[in-house]
């Protein structure tokens, strides 16, 4: 269930020899391309993204697109799908939903493979859960803009992260249907869309195992998103949603699921998705859960009138769990004010307002949660090559005038 422990017992047993899914070739030879540092998989060409992309709503990256925080201010409390963030490791598909089939197939299971059409999935109890999906590099740019430091990947804001309502299935209640065995590991969903290829290295779909238990506990097979059936670029017809891990493991376009009697390893957590640089063990560190992150609802450069009253707002969020309080400073950190917390409390993130009245000039403001664990944001991120999991807090220029 623990993700961090999960990643690193399969590190492990893939080192020794027990874990299935990627070649020690292939990983010498990616490792070798970059110097030992992994190739990161979003790092990719431009490719298409289907949805417009107008600039008053996202900044974009090729193949991905960052929402931009100003275009959340009045928005509520779910992220509409027209500003919700794109992270393709290569480009959309287009998949014809009637034509869609999703095989379920692995020695995890007590007979054969298992197809199921949209329609069947249907027939299983839905349920509607309002779910944060994160890149686990959002915030990747402020290591330079902030700390000066090199990282490589993505040059994300704050804006590689959407809160949704996703209608779908419970995974568990198709597995166990499809006819679990008790020798059952792992479960290691796939993506439809093409190929990923870095470093020279074909890796195939991606795909991201987790252990039996997380299958079997909240994740869901998604096929509606805000009431919307799900769009192209956000897995249509069916994606999956893993709470409270990190981005990569809530696959989109799923279209086939390995369930396992043995432990698997992808590139998506040997390679790729670990902590490198100083300080890290020199084949990476796992993840833990994304960290605690705030984010104002205006653009860096803003402009306010001086002398007028205004109200500041913005959103805050952990997957270690709820909001305790959310600090915010006008002045550079030198005085913090407590924010006041509006909208569902306990959530996939919380939403605060603080009133300010500017006077002429530039002004930097700063705003750190904490959450029910005890989390605070700090001054400075830990530094690791790839720029993953920023939690200090960010510095955002405006000015009055």
């Amino acid at each position: 269930m623990d993700e961090m422990g999960y990643d690193e017992r399969r590190l492990r047993q893939w080192t020794a020899g027990v874990a299935r899914g990627f070649s020690r070739r292939d990983f010498l030879k990616l490792s070798a391309a970059v110097g030992g540092v992994a190739v990161l998989p979003d790092v990719a060409a431009a490719g298409p993204i289907l949805k417009p992309l107008p600039p008053e709503l996202f900044t974009v990256f090729g193949t991905n697109a960052e929402m931009r925080w100003s275009a959340m201010r009045d928005q509520g409390f779910h992220v509409p799908i027209d500003r919700f963030f794109v992270r393709n490791h290569t480009s959309t598909p287009v998949i014809d939903a009637a034509a869609w089939r999703l095989e379920i197939f692995g020695a995890g299971l007590r007979g054969g493979p298992v197809t199921l059409s949209l329609a069947d999935l249907k027939r299983f109890p839905a349920e509607t859960h309002s779910v944060a999906v994160e890149c686990a590099g959002n915030g990747r740019s402020y290591y330079t803009k902030q700390q000066g430091q090199t990282v490589s990947g993505t040059a994300w804001g704050l804006g590689a992260v959407g809160v949704a309502r996703w209608r779908g299935v419970r995974l568990g209640h198709v597995l166990r249907r499809a006819g679990l065995s008790r020798h059952a590991v792992d479960v290691q969903p796939e993506g439809l869309d093409p190929h990923y290829v870095t470093g020279g290295v074909d890796l195939g779909p991606v795909r991201r195992p987790m252990p039996i238990g997380k299958a079997l506990d909240d994740v869901l097979l998604a096929y509606e998103m805000n009431g919307e059936p799900l769009p192209a670029d956000h897995g249509h017809p069916v994606r999956v949603v893993v709470p409270h891990w990190i981005g990569i493991s809530s696959i989109k376009w799923v279209g086939r699921i390995e369930v396992s009697a043995e432990p698997l390893f992808s590139p998506w957590n040997t390679q790729f998705y670990r902590l490198f640089g100083e300080g890290y063990p020199v084949d990476g560190q796992p993840f833990d859960r994304q960290v605690v992150k705030s984010a104002f609802e205006l653009d860096p450069g803003a402009t306010f009138p001086a002398g007028v009253r205004t109200t500041l707002r913005g959103r805050s969020w952990s997957a270690n769990g709820s909001i305790r309080r959310v600090e915010v400073s006008t002045d550079g950190g030198a005085h913090w004010h407590r924010a006041r917390p509006f909208g569902p409390a306990g959530g996939a993130w919380q939403r605060w307002e603080l009133d300010w009245t500017p006077a002429a000039g530039p002004h930097e403001l700063l705003a750190r949660a904490t959450d029910v664990r005890g989390n605070t944001q700090p001054d400075v991120a830990r530094h690791n090559a790839l720029g993953y999991l920023f939690d200090a807090v960010v510095r955002v220029p405006v000015s009055a005038g």
